[in-house]
């Protein structure tokens, strides 16, 4: 099983709360994850997010809590993986996509309210939702359900 650390950034902008997705194309649809990326060895989960933050995006951040943890059981396609998600504060810099380092497309601010309806990877943005108003850290949830983009 793959590990995929990755960081949950937000704003508030215009009296609403957003958080910062990467956009690619996969199968003709438009497809959003959140900043992160694989491990590399020796690396600990919130040392991988501050790397990929760096190289994919050119920012630093301060990695902190985390959020929730769930796996993806893919095995007839691909490897299984645990995505593991981390409140990621005190962002410094301005993110920029580095295309030598990802295949994004974009970077898009993207309203809390709504993430349901995105296709994200993982897909957890109705877990994300209440998150921003409980704070409650939702810890290991499980299997995530996925749609695939082929």
């Amino acid at each position: 099983m793959k590990v995929r650390p990755a960081a949950l950034i937000w704003r508030l902008f215009e009296n609403q709360t957003e958080i910062l997705l990467m956009r690619y194309q996969y199968g003709g649809q438009d497809v959003f994850a959140l900043p992160g990326g694989s491990c590399d060895r020796g690396e600990t989960l919130p040392q991988t997010v501050i790397r990929e933050l760096q190289e994919e995006l050119g920012v630093g951040a301060d990695i902190g809590e985390m959020i929730m943890a769930g796996e993806m059981l893919l095995s007839e396609r691909s490897d299984d993986v645990l995505h593991v998600v981390f409140a990621a504060r005190n962002l410094q810099g301005e993110p920029k996509l580095n295309p030598t380092e990802t295949t994004a497309l974009e970077l898009v601010w993207v309203p809390v309210v709504g993430l349901d309806q995105l296709n994200l990877y993982p897909n957890i943005g109705a877990r994300i939702q209440p998150w921003f108003t409980s704070a409650t850290y939702l810890g290991y949830i499980g299997r995530i359900a996925q749609q695939y983009f082929g």
